[in-house]
């Protein structure tokens, strides 16, 4: 079985590749996008296609180092 991979990008989403099954607070499935090798999930709180991610952190000016908590 193929090994799940999380990348995380700078500014940006986590990449997620690999055979993974994605649910919502209440444990239900959220159907992926066919086709694609990895799916971008939204760490900015942005995006209007959550979880996934549509590029709102570019418009919002995300930076990961001000969310990092002490």
């Amino acid at each position: 079985m193929a090994d799940v991979v999380i990348r995380i990008r700078p500014n940006g989403p986590l990449l997620v590749e690999g055979p993974i099954k994605l649910l919502d607070a209440n444990g239900n499935e959220i159907e992926l996008p066919q086709g694609k090798p990895a799916i971008a999930l939204c760490r900015c709180g942005a995006s209007k296609n959550k979880p996934f991610c549509d590029g709102s952190h570019k418009n919002v000016n995300f930076d990961e180092e001000a969310r990092q908590e002490s």
